[in-house]
């Protein structure tokens, strides 16, 4: 699988990466996470993203992983209260959330431990960022990031306090390509994409029921487009190399709970990123379509 290393952090990391809220959300049982994982790793992932607030995938993380600990870039996100999804940014409230992380993935440090979708305001206190910073010079995280977009996003950046910045990159959300890519590009802040594939809206041939991927839905209508007329796996492996290719990205996380399916994802990408016209077909189709609501999504 192509690797590349991760900005200032120096981490050697798959460019795909394993994404966890459907495990979590899901309820999937720890066995099939095993199977997941371990697939996963054989076929040449390194890199597993996962939050406090995913239901209990951290648990099952943990669990999954006995024994191969080593054999992974864990990161994970703070900044909500015990498990339920509710924003808590208060300094004390943020060390039990980043303890308990770390209980339930049965570790005693993370690669990576980000802020989660933190807004700028708090972002400007500065204490939230005092105490991920904390937790770094503890042993708890080799690096500290932020994950998010638009503003505050932009200026976690800007701050110089963050390693990574993870964000929404994908071909229905290209917003970070001006708002933040260039200036992380610069600084040197790994960048981990987040729903590179818009969540495969298009596949089902309707409005998905889930809201969360509604509004991808909406923007490929009026994108419209030519290669989302390809088979659905096919178009998938457009979508995950137009990520890929788009400069100063390091690594996708991509969510499945289907065992067999990075195998799929890494034979898409062992090509390498899509080639430079289809790209910029891409980004030219967005320019002429998109609006400025179009922001990135959560």
């Amino acid at each position: 699988m192509i690797r590349r290393t991760l900005g200032r952090t120096g981490l050697d990391v798959s460019v795909l990466g394993f994404g966890s809220s459907e495990i979590g959300f899901e309820r999937t049982g720890v066995a099939t996470v095993r199977r997941l994982l371990h697939d996963a790793l054989e076929a040449g992932l390194d890199v597993i993203d996962t939050a406090e607030c995913y239901g209990d995938s951290e648990a099952l993380i943990g669990a999954a992983l006995v024994g191969r600990r080593r054999d992974v870039h864990l990161f994970t996100k703070c900044g909500h209260f015990a498990g339920t999804g509710r924003d808590d940014w208060r300094p004390a409230s943020l060390e039990r959330s980043i303890a308990r992380s770390l209980r339930r993935l049965r570790t005693d440090y993370v690669d990576v431990l980000q802020l989660h979708t933190c807004s700028e305001a708090d972002l400007r206190r500065g204490d939230v960022i005092d105490v991920v910073e904390r937790a770094r010079e503890r042993g708890q995280a080799r690096f500290v990031g932020y994950s998010g977009d638009g503003a505050a996003a932009r200026y976690a950046v800007e701050c110089g306090r963050f390693d990574t910045l993870q964000t929404s990159v994908s071909v229905a959300d290209q917003e970070a390509l001006e708002l933040t890519l260039p200036m992380a590009r610069v600084r040197n802040v790994g960048v981990i994409s987040k729903r590179p594939i818009a969540n495969a809206a298009w596949r089902v041939g309707h409005r998905p029921a889930n809201a969360y991927h509604q509004a991808y839905w909406d923007r490929l209508q009026r994108l419209d487009y030519d290669f989302l007329r390809r088979p659905a796996a096919e178009a998938i492996g457009v979508a995950l190399r137009f990520t890929a290719a788009v400069p100063g990205v390091h690594t996708l996380i991509v969510g499945t709970t289907r065992p067999g399916r990075w195998r799929e994802n890494a034979a898409w990408l062992a090509p390498g990123a899509l080639p430079p016209a289809e790209f910029e077909r891409i980004r030219a189709r967005w320019s002429a379509v998109a609006d400025a609501s179009w922001i990135g999504q959560r």
